[in-house]
């Protein structure tokens, strides 16, 4: 069974602040239940940034698949999870892309492979760095892999199709 990590601040920093931790949570309980249905998850929260969040926690783990998967990917189901632990390379990684080219989850044959690379164009940064190893990589494309929630605009994007805890926070905070 894979490990799976993910990375949590509440620091949404692009969303209202009235809703911000609120909203910031319930994605991460979706996040955390679509996961739960795969193996149990870690969720980590230190400060230091989100690369040093994630290697801090993986050089804990043994050299078996990892999975990491950001927190503000409320539409997330377990069969998104699955596809991207069955598109891990044998020695290798998987990528999953935000639209806008950063990454928004990773799948690791082992934890050695990853590097601190998020941030604007991460997922080829990614990508060429599994190169540079002389490693496999995929990209997999799903819309609860790539739909991550950064703005107001994001969540009225997805609304229809976001996970029971943050439609449940868009419900409270529009009552």
């Amino acid at each position: 069974m894979p490990a799976i990590v993910v990375p949590f601040h509440a620091g949404k920093t692009r969303l209202p602040p009235e809703r911000r931790e609120a909203l910031a949570e319930a994605m991460l309980r979706d996040v955390v239940a679509a996961c739960s249905e795969v193996a149990e998850p870690i969720v980590e929260t230190s400060a230091g940034g989100q690369g040093a969040a994630v290697e801090g926690v993986l050089t804990s783990l043994p050299e078996e698949p990892v999975l990491v998967v950001n927190a503000d990917l409320p539409c997330l189901t377990a069969d998104d999870v699955r596809a991207l632990l069955d598109a891990v390379p044998e020695d290798g990684l998987a990528v999953a892309p935000a639209g806008d080219g950063t990454t928004n989850a990773l799948g690791l044959s082992r934890p050695a492979l990853f590097a601190p690379l998020y941030g604007p164009g991460s997922a080829e940064e990614f990508r060429s760095h599994a190169s540079q190893l002389g490693v496999p990589s995929a990209l997999v494309i799903r819309p609860g892999l790539e739909d991550d929630v950064d703005t107001e605009a994001d969540l009225e994007r997805i609304a229809d199709r976001v996970g029971r805890h943050t439609r449940e926070a868009l419900t409270g905070a529009a009552a």
